[in-house]
């Protein structure tokens, strides 16, 4: 049962009469079906539909839910909830007395959620205070996150900069296309139903080790065209957000694929349901 403090993260908690209407009518992901048992991504997206904010959401009680969000995003996070609360009855607040814990593998304590951005198999949970016995490190970490291919802003992606779908939010239950109007709807429901996605998170594998500074934004290159940028690294894996279209045409082709000239290979996250070969790569079914 490995399990980590993740001091980059910080918690917000939404409370008040109003709370689950507001969040339902701004977020991507559904929180009117939102389990107690479980931590759900969740994006608040700009107007054009591409992530502002990357974050999961949990309840907290009958009224109130929990924001588990980047630490250097909190503050930006809360000023921007608050420009939309207008009048509704809702308290928005940063909790900076509670730690955030990822642990794994199962044996979860008391009042641990399910994070439902990894396969069920994987048994990986948060767990919001105190209760579990540390003593995983961050690469132990990173290393889940590259091997189930779990994507995350800061570094992996830049915020403003992708939709929803290029980090397969769809696919992890971080957006419903069946609960009315949030901030960006219109397009990323375009995307989903027209299947233009054309960019999704890939796990990327080398026989020697990758270039490990994300801040980099090192290319995934075919030939000498980029497919794509390289994000968390971890020795000879890492992931990347590409161009399924792109890297397609390549397999197709026998053109190399390379991150600072080491041959790689990529692989679209099995549980997504997706690959390089399917005509539909970057779209979900319907």
């Amino acid at each position: 049962m490995p399990a980590i403090v993740l001091s980059d993260r910080k918690i917000l908690r939404v409370d008040g009469a109003d709370a689950q209407h507001f969040l339902q009518n701004l977020i991507t992901a559904n929180v009117e079906t939102l389990p107690p048992e479980e931590a759900r991504p969740a994006a608040l997206l700009t107007p054009q539909g591409k992530i502002l904010f990357d974050f999961l959401i949990s309840r907290s009680g009958e009224a109130a839910y929990v924001c588990d969000v980047r630490a250097d995003c909190a503050d930006d996070f809360v000023r921007r909830l608050t420009l939309y609360k207008l009048r509704a009855a809702v308290t928005i607040a940063q909790d900076t007395e509670t730690q955030v814990i990822a642990g794994w593998d199962g044996g979860a304590p008391e009042g641990a959620l399910a994070d439902r951005r990894f396969p069920e198999e994987a048994h990986v949970w948060r767990l919001y205070g105190s209760g579990a016995v540390i003593d995983a490190a961050r690469a132990d970490w990173e290393t889940l996150r590259v091997t189930h291919g779990v994507a995350e802003s800061g570094t992996d992606f830049t915020l403003s900069d992708v939709f929803p779908h290029d980090v397969l939010m769809d696919k992890t239950g971080g957006v419903d296309f069946k609960k009315g109007c949030y901030v960006g709807q219109e397009v990323v429901s375009r995307m989903h139903h027209r299947g233009t996605a054309r960019r999704r998170v890939a796990m990327v594998s080398a026989e020697t080790a990758l270039p490990a500074d994300a801040s980099s934004q090192t290319s995934v290159l075919a030939g000498d065209k980029p497919v794509g940028t390289l994000g968390t690294v971890v020795g000879k894996a890492g992931l990347a957000i590409v161009r399924t279209d792109r890297v397609a045409d390549a397999l197709a082709e026998g053109t190399e694929l390379t991150v600072a000239g080491i041959p790689v290979e990529l692989a679209l996250p099995a549980w997504s349901g997706l690959s390089f070969d399917s005509a539909e790569a970057g779209a979900r079914d319907a």
